[in-house]
């Protein structure tokens, strides 16, 4: 895998692969703030990643899934730099008429065995979950891996 970034202007940057793009700035008055900075880029890439193994392992088990949503959050260190994350929280909240056990199944498989970007934050920092199903909390856990 390869990328290239490159500045555009005052802390504006851009990434791609040559096929792809994505654009990142910083808060005024040092950028834009026409972006996500990198490091919600970053959560951005967890939530999208754990995102595409629950929808992709519900619908191999024929779960009628209506919305997905994960709400990525993080703790950062204080007093000093660089600042880093220091645990993290997802939050799924999913609609249907999805098996509960199915939902939970589906989500604990992307935080044990196939979400690449949570294994590898994981080994940074704990990684908490929530699942919520059509307003319900049904599980908790942590991602391990």
């Amino acid at each position: 895998m390869k990328l290239t970034t490159r500045w555009i202007e005052k802390m504006t940057f851009s990434a791609s692969d040559g096929a792809h793009e994505v654009r990142m700035d910083t808060k005024a008055p040092m950028g834009n703030d026409s972006a996500l900075t990198p490091k919600q880029l970053l959560l951005a890439g967890l939530g999208g990643c754990t995102a595409m193994d629950v929808v992709a392992l519900l619908k191999k088990q024929q779960q009628p899934l209506e919305t997905l949503e994960i709400e990525t959050e993080v703790e950062k260190s204080s007093g000093g730099y660089p600042e880093v994350f220091t645990s993290g929280k997802l939050l799924f909240r999913a609609t249907g008429a999805i098996t509960p056990e199915k939902l939970i199944e589906a989500v604990s498989l992307s935080q044990t065995k196939y979400c690449g970007v949570s294994a590898m934050l994981a080994h940074a920092f704990p990684i908490r979950y929530k699942i919520e199903l059509n307003g319900v909390a049904i599980n908790e856990g942590e991602a391990r891996f």
